[in-house]
């Protein structure tokens, strides 16, 4: 077997015990000895000392620092951005809270090993990962929910075998270097929320393909609950603010982004009915104002 370089790219913010669990599983993993890994992990304004520790820890770690603005996709593409310039084999996405099984880079690397040979040179495989409480199946491989609705996905379950998907979710991802290179970085007019499944799709409409592999690679956890509704106790303008920030504003079984960000992939990937689909979400939202508007008159 011929060397492999493989550039995990991590980003994290003040959480120092799940940046130090998830490096030391990745440094745990069984591989050959031809495979290599650099880590690449951006620390966006912790203060919380995980830069320090992870530099005591992990000296060979390449840390690199943020302001505390940069959120998901901007340290994944600051990370992504600095191991482009060495050229690596693969570039493994992997959030800081995602805890891997000792034999999941081999899964990964087997996987696209198994496509290659098939002929598919530029395919995205992405790993399953579950609760580490109640096993259930928590992000990975999604895939278009329904015929009518291309902006509705859902997750798929990993199973004994391969299985395509339309896009994924960022928590682990192995991405070879044909598919770096036709694709490129993340995009960088979307903050939090949605970067992900954008570089799928934009895989797949540059002729690149996306797997699922086999099983469960790790544990990652939900992310917290959010209220979920407008709170009658909280001015009104607060509670829509958070609609501009970079992690939405949680509504009912909806998270609602801002207009613009939203707006831009309902364009890319809704078709020719994208304004519908832009729009639809926030009909959530004027329920919701009728309603506290109504509560409000009879109390």
């Amino acid at each position: 077997m011929n060397r492999e370089r493989i550039a995990a790219l991590i980003t994290c913010h003040n959480r120092k015990p799940k940046t130090l669990a998830c490096l030391a599983a990745l440094f745990n993993q069984v591989l050959p000895s031809e495979v290599m890994i650099d880590v690449y992990l951006v620390d966006d304004g912790s203060t919380d000392g995980t830069a320090k520790a992870v530099q005591e820890a992990y000296p060979q770690v390449k840390i690199l620092q943020g302001n505390g603005s940069l959120f998901w996709n901007g340290g994944m593409r600051r990370a992504f951005s600095e191991a482009l310039k060495q050229d690596y084999d693969y570039y493994l996405w992997l959030n800081d809270d995602t805890i891997l099984y000792p034999t999941a880079l081999s899964t990964l690397l087997t996987t696209d090993h198994h496509l290659a040979e098939q002929n598919d040179n530029h395919a995205i495989v992405v790993g399953s990962t579950q609760d580490p409480e109640t096993s259930a199946l928590t992000y990975g491989g999604v895939v278009q929910e329904y015929w009518w609705h291309p902006l509705r996905f859902c997750l798929v379950k990993p199973t004994e075998t391969v299985q395509r998907c339309d896009t994924i979710n960022g928590n682990c991802v192995l991405i070879p270097r044909l598919v770096a290179q036709i694709v490129g970085n993340l995009d960088p007019a979307l903050i939090h929320y949605l970067a992900d499944y954008d570089y799928g799709l934009r895989a797949k409409r540059q002729g690149c393909s996306i797997w699922v592999a086999p099983g469960y690679v790790g544990t990652c956890s939900p992310n917290p609950p959010q209220e979920r509704n407008l709170n009658s106790e909280k001015p009104l303008h607060q509670q829509l603010k958070k609609m501009s920030q970079p992690k939405g504003l949680s509504l009912n079984d909806v998270t609602l982004y801002s207009f613009e960000e939203w707006k831009l992939f309902s364009q890319r990937y809704g078709g020719i009915f994208w304004v519908i689909y832009w729009l639809l979400p926030y009909r959530r939202l004027m329920v919701s104002l009728l309603f506290r508007k109504q509560k409000s008159k009879t109390v």
